[in-house]
């Protein structure tokens, strides 16, 4: 499912030199490099990661199934909304079966929101904190089932209370609504808690939204949150070797032409330099950012930029955590049977749980 991105990697390299080592025989036609340093690579086959679950090799199929069925990103977006929806219904679904939470719609400074609880109660040390989601979907679609399936994995296992916010998205709106809906409900957040316990995180669309929340709130003199988590996305714009060679490891043709956040509606009109857009574009101001988890796979075209964005937080004083799962593709933890969306769900409750209140 993930959108079409195009070019020539040095991860390319990597690969043809291990095939080539391994199977001298394949040598012709050779690997061709020219002087920008683009490849021409010869047709080789890649095997699923070793390090990945049989759960995963089975859910990698279906993944590839549901992403060639999508509608096209540039299509009518009615089309994606109500595919999406579909999708993330079922595994909302799922996951209600798997981790029993309470629901309950709520308008929080006058955005609407679904606010998710663990059924057996809040846990006892959780009380006084509270975790934003901001789901994804490209700045297109994901409200309401989307993010549902972002957040009834952490509240029951964190059992936490996770409020998930259906911000505006594009075509309808345009930057920077989500940020002004996701500062609407914490302001409100904050007349009930201290900034330092809150937490804020998001997947794909979401998580760049939560680093641009972030800026806005700096930008709106409000403080930050105690902890975030960027997943599958970045404070970056979308580039580096994996923007070009996850598409191919997900069974897409080779790209031609990377997609970059103006290409998307939400976007339309935005500066690239804008820091309230991708703050890294102000070291400034990326300093002033909280503790951020970062969370990717190996074939996420995300994957990338996500390990620049832990670069960049890092050299300006952020205590940045990065996790990699191999053979992982965009938004994996989606589906919550692998034991790799486990393991992520693990990791993020126990990233909030260290930093919240700090």
């Amino acid at each position: 499912m993930n959108p079409g991105f195009g070019g020539a990697s040095r991860v390319v390299v990597v690969l043809a030199a291990m095939v080539l080592f391994a199977c001298p025989e394949i040598a012709t036609p050779q690997t061709s490099v020219d002087a920008q340093g683009n490849l021409t690579v010869p047709p080789f086959t890649v095997p699923f990661s070793g390090y990945a679950s049989p759960e995963a090799r089975r859910m990698f199929r279906r993944m590839l199934e549901e992403g060639r069925a999508a509608p096209p990103l540039d299509g009518p977006v009615a089309a994606s909304r109500a595919y999406y929806d579909k999708i993330n219904t079922a595994r909302a679904d799922l996951m209600r079966r798997l981790y029993p939470v309470k629901i309950e719609k709520r308008i929080i400074g006058g955005v609407p929101t679904q606010v998710v609880t663990p059924k057996p109660g809040i846990a006892k040390d959780q009380a006084d904190r509270v975790l934003v989601n901001l789901h994804g979907g490209a700045f297109l679609w994901g409200a309401g089932a989307g993010g549902l399936v972002e957040s009834i994995p952490v509240a029951s296992v964190g059992g936490i209370e996770v409020i998930t916010v259906d911000y505006r998205q594009g075509p309808e709106h345009v930057f920077p609504a989500a940020s002004e809906d996701v500062a609407a409900v914490y302001r409100e957040l904050l007349k009930r808690y201290p900034a330092k316990n809150i937490g804020i995180y998001g997947c794909s669309a979401g998580g760049g939204l939560t680093g641009e929340a972030v800026a806005w709130f700096i930008h709106q003199k409000l403080p930050v949150p105690g902890a975030i988590g960027i997943f599958c996305a970045s404070i970056v714009d979308i580039g580096g070797d994996s923007a070009y060679i996850a598409p191919v490891l997900d069974g897409e043709p080779p790209p031609t032409a990377v997609l970059k956040f103006a290409d998307l509606p939400y976007f339309k009109g935005t500066d690239p330099k804008d820091p309230l857009v991708f703050p890294a574009e102000s070291p400034t101001l990326l300093a002033k950012f909280p503790p951020t988890l970062l969370i990717t796979g190996t074939r996420d075209f995300a994957m990338s930029s996500a390990i620049q964005s832990q670069r960049l937080l890092t050299d300006a004083g952020v205590d940045a955590e990065l996790h990699v799962w191999d053979g992982m593709w965009h938004s994996f933890f989606s589906d919550p049977e692998m034991p790799e969306s486990k393991e992520a769900y693990a990791v993020m409750v126990k990233f909030f749980d260290r930093h919240l209140g700090r």
